[in-house]
């Protein structure tokens, strides 16, 4: 595709669509700072603008559609699969200003949200209404709602409750030409023709902007409980995690920590974790609290009996906090071992979890890298994280290796490229493997039906001929 360069007639049209002229930048130091994301690699916009309106964001739509110039949406840009990367140079468009609507209606259990709102302060507004917004992504304090419905993020709170995609009513979405249309509603029921929410959300913005959302609350649960088991065979944990959930019992959190995440933890602040254990395991289970009390007593039986070394209920909030303080400090915990962190997020069905930790200590030792695990292991959701120096050429080399044996495995394994990271430029060249050639051409025709002059965020999800995953280049 041949796409129009940003030159200073377009700059203009833009500066005569947008109120206020700081809101169009153009200066390279301005535009360094929307070249890259958690991700790896770096990419110069030619313009960034800041719109704060629904028409702003269609008129600067329409104009790029017209012009054949690409147009890159972004919240707060902490993906981590190269999803708001401008690749293909041209417009991106810093959604993060558009805040100004967060309203909790109670009697219809929904909030109406603008997508530069800060996901957490959703969550806070839910529960100042005694509610409760279930996606709860690690990134939640600084991540944007536009940037999770973009990307269709999940978080520890999926293995009961599901993820984005599961809570979104209704979307108002400016479409690759510049118009303004809406989908779904404000109703739980809605199945009047094809269902463009669900299509819209996860799309990583190839298909249009979101402008607008419409979400469901439920009641906050009156209960909560948490315990601690620590394993001293990480397999043996990955078989206690099978056991809890087909005993009965849904936990609403279950996650898990590997050893080396474990001494990273204790290197950086000190709380008493056993270095020497090969897995911790953190439940956590809500509800009604007569329930609740006996849940949580049922899975420490369980993982007891399965092999835990022990397992710690905690009595208070404050010990809760405690325990789940561990499982906060590990991304940067791990980082301090080494600067450069790949963050995946293969996912594979509950019963491979356990399978899926053996392979992941091969991968390991095969490549000779520093592979830590962690991650959401109630619904297979892990997140293998490498940790690297990317000057050092040749382990970044063993560390690419390292992250197709994952996606290979993952996939063989019956599981996906990602359970909430999204695809972005990164996992593209991955796709055919897991959806096979059939299954990739028919997403190709969905975008290209909706965005015929492919100027929707170019260069995601769909791989270019030959591309390889490259962690060596930006």
């Amino acid at each position: 595709m041949a796409y129009r360069r940003v030159d200073i007639e377009i700059i203009r049209q833009i500066r005569s669509k947008i109120a206020d002229d700081k809101r169009v930048m153009t200066e390279k130091q301005d535009l360094a700072g929307y070249s890259y994301d958690g991700s790896f690699g770096s990419y110069m916009p030619e313009v960034v603008v800041q719109p704060k309106s629904t028409e702003e964001v269609a008129a600067i739509v329409k104009l790029a559609y017209e012009n054949t110039i690409p147009i890159i949406p972004r919240g707060q840009s902490t993906s981590l699969s190269g999803g708001p990367l401008p690749v293909e140079g041209g417009i991106v468009l810093d959604l993060s200003k558009m805040d100004q609507k967060l309203e909790v209606i109670v009697d219809d259990l929904i909030v109406v949200v603008s997508p530069g709102v800060l996901t957490g302060n959703i969550h806070a507004a839910a529960e100042r209404a005694g509610l409760m917004y279930p996606p709860d992504p690690s990134s939640s304090a600084v991540s944007t709602i536009g940037g999770n419905l973009a990307e269709n993020s999940g978080g520890p709170r999926g293995l009961k409750y599901g993820v984005t995609k599961d809570y979104v009513l209704g979307l108002e979405l400016v479409t690759p030409q510049g118009e303004i249309i809406r989908t779904g509603g404000r109703t739980v029921k809605n199945v009047t023709g094809y269902d463009l929410t669900k299509l819209i959300v996860g799309s990583e913005g190839t298909l249009g902007i979101i402008t607008e959302a419409t979400l469901q609350l439920i009641p906050k649960p009156l209960g909560t409980a948490t315990l601690m088991a620590i394993f001293d065979d990480i397999v043996t944990s990955g078989e206690a995690i099978s056991k809890v959930l087909t005993s009965g019992i849904l936990p609403a959190k279950m996650e898990i920590m590997d050893q080396a995440c474990i001494q990273a933890v204790e290197s950086y602040k000190p709380s008493g974790l056993p270095v020497d254990a090969e897995a911790i395991i953190l439940i956590e289970v809500d509800g009604h609290p007569r329930a609740v009390e006996e849940e949580i007593k049922e899975a420490a039986q369980i993982c007891e009996t399965i092999g835990a070394r022990s397992v710690r209920i905690a009595s208070t909030q404050a010990e809760r906090e405690s325990l789940w303080k561990a499982r906060k400090m590990v991304s940067p915990a791990i980082t301090r071992v080494k600067p450069t962190k790949i963050s995946e997020d293969a996912t594979v069905p509950r019963s491979q979890i356990p399978e899926m930790f053996a392979r992941l200590k091969k991968i390991r030792e095969k490549y000779k890298v520093n592979l830590v695990v962690f991650g959401h292991a109630g619904d297979g959701n892990l997140h293998p994280n490498i940790v690297a120096d990317k000057r050092d050429k040749e382990e970044m080399k063993r560390v690419e290796k390292a992250v197709a044996e994952i996606f290979e495995t993952a996939i063989e394994l019956g599981g996906t490229l990602s359970g909430e990271h999204g695809i972005g430029n990164m996992k593209a060249p991955f796709m055919e493997m897991e959806l096979g050639a059939a299954g990739l051409d028919m997403m190709r025709r969905i975008k290209e039906s909706w965005d015929p002059k492919n100027i929707m965020n170019p260069g995601k999800i769909f791989p270019e001929p030959g591309q390889k995953l490259n962690l060596t280049e930006g």
